[in-house]
């Protein structure tokens, strides 16, 4: 107990609840976390751990995170998202070297209950509380379409009245995605009002005593339209109507995600399509002039609603793998996703180049190199790739063009994508050129009125191109990005 004592003391301190931040979601940077995966900070909750298992617990809690925070921080970034911490099953599934424990939060044994393999109660309030001090926002992931497999949910007396099991027999084919049970964990019939109560009311107290600003939302699909009005309602009526709620809808770009930003169940839903049309395009498949035509096309989400686009995740295989370790590809990856408009989501560790591709190596530790914290102590990390991302998420949050601008094409013939995303009202714009080809590229393009007389500098490297007239001759490094704005 010692050296649990002594983790908590290494915290620092929060005496009272911190201030949220007020900033708009839209103007956000979102950071994902696997908290298992991430930063080990109290061996007292290291009860499970087999790092040599690629799907056992690895250590990682919310005090290592919390003692992270400055690191995160300096990166840039201004909210996290962390994967669910009810109380997760025991056991493991699978067979062999392999046995696949619920190290990713997304098992429930229990709702009410929160996991102590990631830690206490306390120590999500102290998290919460020294991330709002920085001014960073928590989202807290959380399931309510299903439980963990064999989980004590199936050995209640009314199981077979809140659930429906391939055990049983009651799972419906997949294509109902209602009655379906995804990846055959049991599922709660949360078409049954009690149900839904159950599964949404077990988990408000832990989301208020913490103080989380939102929730991101599992398997949203697999829920109906009725148990997403309800939980609206019910999160206004206890978190206020500020409460925010990022909705996983598998398969989801701007136009499938209308349909419940219609209804307002949510603020808004992860972007599915701009993962594949990026890597698609700095691969060389697709014309630019289509590419460009899909990041206007994601303007159009409905007003007042956004779309959260991201490069990788635990359930898709990591992009920088999908590149074949290509860092120059995956750099023009990134400054094309915070250039756009949406919240960009940044998956734990891609920004110091975390090896990867698909399940499970999509979970792997994040690498700390010289740092001695575990478990990626000693894995090797590439910190001038998340210098560039520090100089891409600086450039997005100076500029209010890139989360409120319009769009407007400037150039797209051949490998060049020139861009602009403006402000007319304020009058802050910046210039996006993107060169996917390994020899340079030009365009003349014509500039904002408003820049007349001012320094044009690359916001990315702080290079000075001259002063602005009515157009500017362009050339594009091969296989480099600019963020053109005027000074």
């Amino acid at each position: 107990m010692l050296v649990a004592a002594t983790a908590l003391l290494a915290l620092p301190l929060a005496a009272e609840a911190q201030q949220k931040p007020s900033r708009p979601w839209a103007e956000d940077v979102l950071y994902f976390v696997l908290i298992d995966r991430f930063a080990d900070g109290s061996n007292a909750n290291n009860m499970d751990v087999q790092r040599d298992n690629p799907g056992g617990f690895h250590g990682g809690d919310l005090v290592g995170l919390t003692r992270k925070l400055d690191d995160l921080a300096d990166l840039g970034i201004t909210a996290i998202w962390i994967n669910p911490v009810a109380l997760n099953i025991k056991g493991a599934v699978g067979a062999g070297s392999f046995m696949h424990y619920g190290h990713h939060g997304y098992w429930a044994d229990d709702l009410s209950k929160m996991d102590p393999r990631f830690g206490t109660e306390a120590e999500l309030k102290a998290f919460v509380d020294e991330a709002h001090r920085r001014g960073i926002k928590v989202l807290l992931d959380i399931v309510y379409n299903h439980a963990g497999y064999d989980s004590a949910y199936t050995k209640r007396p009314d199981a077979r009245d809140i659930l429906r099991t391939t055990d049983w027999g009651t799972c419906k084919e997949e294509g109902d995605d209602i009655t379906m049970c995804v990846g055959g964990l049991p599922d709660f019939k949360t078409e049954k009002p009690e149900v839904a109560r159950m599964v949404v009311e077990k988990q408000i107290a832990r989301a208020k005593a913490a103080g989380i600003d939102g929730y991101r939302l599992d398997t949203v699909k697999h829920l109906t339209p009725e148990f997403w009005a309800y939980h609206r309602k019910t999160m206004r009526e206890n978190f206020g109507k500020d409460f925010f709620l990022l909705g996983e809808i598998f398969g989801a770009d701007y136009l499938v995600a209308d349909a419940y930003f219609e209804r307002d169940d949510m603020d808004a839903a992860l972007d599915f399509s701009f993962k594949g049309e990026t890597l698609g395009w700095l691969q060389g498949r697709g014309r630019t002039a289509a590419y460009s035509r899909f990041l206007q096309k994601r303007h159009k989400v409905r007003p007042g609603y956004i779309m959260s686009h991201y490069l990788s995740s635990h359930d898709v295989p990591m992009a920088l793998g999908e590149l074949g370790g290509d860092v120059q590809k995956f750099r023009l990856a990134a400054a094309l996703q915070m250039a756009s408009v949406g919240m960009p989501q940044i998956y734990y560790g891609e920004e110091v180049a975390r090896t990867g591709n698909d399940w499970p190596s999509n979970r792997t530790d994040m690498p700390w190199g010289k740092d001695a914290t575990l478990p990626g102590k000693g894995v090797k990390r590439d910190d001038g790739l998340r210098d560039y991302y520090k100089r891409l998420i600086a450039a997005r949050r100076a500029n209010p063009a890139f989360a409120h601008g319009d769009y407007t094409e400037l150039a797209k013939d051949g490998d060049l994508l020139v861009f602009q995303r403006a402000m007319p009202d304020s009058g802050n714009a910046v210039l996006v050129a993107v060169n996917r080809s390994e020899k340079p590229q030009s365009a003349t393009v014509a500039l904002p009125a408003s820049w007349a007389g001012k320094t044009v500098t690359d916001a990315l490297t702080g290079k000075a191109l001259g002063k602005a007239e009515a157009s500017l001759a362009l050339t594009v490094d091969g296989l480099t990005a600019q963020y053109l704005v005027a000074n």
